[in-house]
């Protein structure tokens, strides 16, 4: 196998799919897109790529099968609640092709929580699982979340998802970690772009990012450079210090 096959084959990739009418239409600010995407970085999965879809079937299922089909894991959050528009579970099996009804292991989970006279209607719709599925415990409020394939299905509250992605986390195939150094240039991006591009075309390997921001002294940049092999970075890293010291020198 070549060096590059080899690092192909140590890249685990993600998706997220944020579903809900009440993220789109902004009622909601996401805080778990963030919160995975770090996570995912430091336990060795690459996030690809992040989608958000209303609350229609249609959607969700064609959404969930191009992701699904295209990384290693997706990640869905949103819409596993007791209302009638939270429509995932549903959703998910219509995109597997497989039958939903209540799981008496998602019962039992309930029943952890809620007395007998409290499992209402809305709150079995809880325990409605695909078929197949694996399910993902919930410390918080005991209702599941669920894996069916490569597409692990948690809560939208930020909370009990994150209660969900600790479970998780064990069970994933994870690649080479990504490592990260962040330079901050003491220039404007725009002071630093004609050789940053030399820089990046000398290592082609390594990514290399810059990110204007504005400190107490004016405008500034960070230059972030990545790779997963620390002798290609720390290579990178000197040779962006020693671009800027010139720059800042001329």
């Amino acid at each position: 196998m070549s060096e590059q096959a080899e690092a192909d084959s140590a890249v685990v990739t993600a998706a997220i799919l944020v579903i809900g009418d009440e993220i789109l239409s902004g009622r909601t600010k996401d805080k778990n897109i963030g919160y995975i995407a770090e996570y995912m970085t430091n336990i060795g999965i690459d996030l690809r790529e992040v989608r958000i879809v209303p609350d229609v079937t249609e959607e969700i299922v064609a959404a969930v099968n191009a992701l699904r089909a295209r990384y290693t894991y997706v990640f869905t959050t949103g819409g596993i609640g007791p209302t009638h528009d939270d429509i995932t579970a549903d959703a998910i099996a219509a995109a597997f092709g497989v039958g939903i009804d209540h799981d008496p292991r998602a019962i039992a989970m309930l029943a952890e929580r809620f007395p007998p006279d409290q499992l209402n209607e809305a709150r079995l719709r809880m325990a409605r699982i695909p078929a197949g599925a694996e399910l993902i415990a919930n410390s918080v409020s005991k209702a599941p979340g669920f894996i069916l394939g490569n597409v692990h299905v948690m809560a939208g509250v930020p909370s009990i998802m994150q209660a969900m992605l600790d479970v998780v986390a064990p069970t994933l195939r994870t690649g080479v970690r990504m490592l990260s150094e962040t330079v901050r240039a003491g220039l404007r991006e725009g002071d630093i772009g004609t050789e940053l591009a030399r820089v990046q075309q000398a290592h082609p390997e390594v990514a290399i990012g810059s990110y204007p921001f504005f400190s107490d002294t004016g405008p500034d940049t960070n230059v972030v450079v990545r790779s997963r092999d620390p002798e290609r970075l720390a290579a990178a890293v000197a040779d962006v210090e020693a671009m800027l010291a010139a720059i800042r020198a001329s």
